[in-house]
Formats: C-alpha cells, structure tokens, sequence
C-alpha cells in the first residue's frame, strides 16, 4: 500500500494541497494535508479519489474506495502528533478497528452518523 500512498500523497501536490503525510491499512487511509482557501474539501478529495482509483486499477485489482469519507480540521501544533498516528497505523488498529474509531471521532465532534455506513 506505501506506493499508493505515495501515489495519493503526489496527487494531493498536484491540486495545490501539502500532504504533509498518507498512511493506513488495507481498509482506509488517513491524509493530513494544509489545503489552499480555495480547496472545497469535497472537490479536492472527489478529485484525489478519482485520479488514485485509475492509478490502482493498474496495481490493486480489488481496490475500490468507499462512497464517502471523513474530514477534521486540526490546529497546526497538532500536524506533528497526526503525523505519527498516521505512521503508526498498522500497531493502532491491532487495538482498536478503524470502525470503532471513526465511530468515537464522530461522536468526539458531535457529529451525527448513519449507522448503516458501518455495515
């Protein structure tokens, strides 16, 4: 997956975004990237999607994104811990799923879900 990664990472640079790192699992990737005020997180990550799936078609045959995805905006003093999370995510979800995670994000934020989402 670290070609991917590095993949999406180049993409992001493309945009205009800094990806300052791109990590995950098989089942997800975290991105903490700086974008530009005239980012629309929607447009961009819709973009980074499209252009990263036509790249892994060729590498991963079973890879497919999902239909949707989270995104939290962080205070810049907090871009070296993130940074770290990220790269240390393979241990991380040893202990916790990346569902159980999101769900207690969301739920950190107050941010109303669907449930269906998990299943």
């Amino acid at each position: 997956m670290g070609e991917l990664h590095a993949y999406i990472g180049g993409v992001f640079r493309n945009l205009g975004a800094t990806a300052f790192a791109v990590g995950g699992t098989e089942d997800h990737v975290h991105v903490i990237a700086g974008l530009r005020a005239t980012h629309a997180p929607a447009d961009l990550l819709r973009e980074v999607k499209k252009t990263s799936s036509l790249w892994a078609a060729g590498h991963y045959p079973r890879f497919a994104w999902q239909e949707g995805y989270g995104a939290f905006s962080e205070s810049a003093d907090r871009v070296p811990e993130i940074i770290a999370y990220i790269a240390r995510q393979e241990e991380h979800h040893r202990k916790v799923s990346s569902a159980e995670e999101l769900r207690a994000l969301l739920a950190e934020h107050g941010i109303a879900f669907d449930e269906s989402y998990f299943e």
